[in-house]
C-alpha cells in the first residue's frame, strides 16, 4: 500500500503536526504534501520525508504572509497533484488541503482539526490581523467557501478531532465523521509534585481564546494568575493587568512543563474543537477550570477534574474560581482521564480505522 500524507502548512510545531507526525510513524515511506513549508521548523517525526510544497511556497516572504494571500489558496492547492499511484491519502487539516488532487482509485481518509474557522465562524477575528485579511475575506470569502465544500466531497471518510468538531462537520459538509481524539503526550508529565498558589493560562494571545475574560476575573479576585504565550493581544492584555497577574510570554516545553506540575489549577475561558492543554494539565494533575463549551465539554469531568463556568464573561469566571477548592481534585483522577487522550490510543484507533477503510470497497 503507497500511502501520501497531506498537511495544511508546516511552518510551526503545534497540535496539528503532532497528529501529522503520528501519521508519518504508521506510515514511513510516505511523502508529505504540504500548502507553505518552512524548512527551518524541526518536527521530528517527519526527519526522513519527502516534503512537496505548493508554487505558493516559492513567492518572497511566504511566511509571514500566507494567510494573507487566502485567495491564492485554492490555486496553489489546485496546482498540486498526489501521484495516481498513491492508494490511501490521508489529510490533517484545519483549513483548504483537503481539496489537493488526487487519482481516481486513491482514497482519500481526512483527519479534520476544524473546518476552516475563518470562513464559517471567525472571519471577524482573521479580518482583525491585517488589511490584507479583511480585504481577503470581504471580497473572497464565498468563492473560498465554496472551494471548502467542493473540496469535502472528494474525501471519502472524515475524522473528527472531536465530537465538537463532528457536529460542524455534518453542518458545513454534510457529512458524516468517526471521532478519533487527537493524540496527547501524558508520559511528558509528572502528576504528583506539590503544587503552588497560582493559577495558570497557557495560550496564544489572540481574540477568540478570550483570555481578556481571565484578566479582568483575576483583576477582581487578586488570585495569582499566570499566563504564557505570545501573541497580537499581549501588550493590550499586559496593559490591563494589575499586579497579580504575571505575562511571561512564550517559553519553552521546560518552562510549560513546570508550570503545568505546580499550578493549582489551570484556566480554560475559550472554545475550543478540542484543546490540547487541559488534557496536557490533567496530565499533569492539575484539575481545569474551563467554559462549559466546545472540545472542553469532552476532556474535563465536571467536580472530578475541574469545574465549569456556563457563561462567556469575567463574572462566571470569578463564580467558578470562588467555588473552586483545591482539596476536592485528586491528581490520579486527573491523571488517569488524561490518558483516555495518549499517543497510544490514537494511534492504535487511527490505525484500526484507517486499515478498515483501506479494505472497503472503493465507491
Amino acid at each position: 500500500m503507497k500511502v501520501a500524507l497531506a498537511h495544511h502548512w508546516l511552518n510551526g510545531y503545534r497540535g496539528g503536526e503532532k497528529v501529522l507526525e503520528q501519521m508519518a510513524s504508521l506510515f514511513p515511506a510516505s511523502d508529505v504534501y504540504t500548502l507553505v513549508h518552512d524548512p527551518t521548523v524541526d518536527v521530528p517525526g517527519l526527519r526522513g520525508h519527502k516534503v512537496h510544497a505548493s508554487r505558493l511556497n516559492r513567492f518572497p516572504k511566504i511566511q509571514s504572509t500566507y494567510r494573507h494571500l487566502l485567495p491564492l489558496h485554492p490555486w496553489a492547492i489546485s496546482g498540486m497533484r498526489v501521484p495516481d499511484d498513491v492508494d490511501l491519502l490521508l489529510s490533517s487539516d484545519a483549513s483548504l488541503i483537503k481539496g489537493i488532487p488526487k487519482g481516481p482509485s486513491t482514497k482519500h481518509v481526512c483527519y479534520c482539526h476544524s473546518p476552516p474557522r475563518y470562513l464559517w465562524e471567525l472571519g471577524s477575528d482573521y479580518k482583525r490581523a491585517s488589511f490584507a485579511a479583511r480585504i481577503a475575506l470581504d471580497r473572497f470569502a464565498q468563492s473560498l467557501r465554496e472551494f471548502d465544500r467542493k473540496s469535502s466531497e472528494s474525501v471519502d471518510d472524515f475524522v473528527a478531532n472531536s465530537k465538537f468538531v463532528a457536529g460542524r462537520i455534518k453542518k458545513y459538509y454534510d457529512r458524516e465523521s468517526t471521532v478519533i481524539y487527537p493524540p496527547v503526550a501524558t508520559d511528558d508529565f509528572v502528576p504528583d509534585r506539590p503544587r503552588g498558589d497560582f493559577h495558570l493560562v497557557i495560550s496564544e494571545l489572540v481574540s477568540y481564546k478570550r483570555i481578556d475574560i481571565a484578566v479582568d476575573a483575576y483583576n477582581r479576585t487578586g488570585k495569582r494568575l499566570v499566563v504564557i504565550g505570545g501573541g497580537p493581544e499581549k501588550k493590550a492584555l499586559e496593559a490591563s493587568a494589575k499586579q497579580n497577574i504575571e505575562f511571561l510570554g512564550r517559553q519553552p516545553f521546560s518552562s510549560l512543563k513546570e508550570h503545568f506540575e505546580t499550578c493549582e489549577a489551570f484556566v480554560f475561558p475559550g472554545i475550543e474543537d478540542f484543546g490540547i492543554t487541559p488534557v496536557e494539565a490533567q496530565a499533569s494533575g492539575a484539575p481545569v477550570i474551563a467554559l462549559r463549551a466546545g472540545g472542553a465539554l469532552e476532556t474535563v469531568i465536571d467536580n472530578q477534574t475541574g469545574l465549569f463556568f456556563d457563561e462567556q464573561t469575567p463574572d462566571s469566571l470569578i463564580d467558578a474560581i470562588e467555588r473552586f477548592d483545591p482539596s476536592s481534585f485528586d491528581w490520579r483522577t486527573c491523571r488517569s482521564n488524561a490518558e483516555n487522550f495518549s499517543s497510544a490510543n490514537f494511534l492504535k484507533q487511527y490505525n484500526d480505522h484507517v486499515q478498515d477503510m483501506f479494505r472497503q470497497p472503493h465507491e
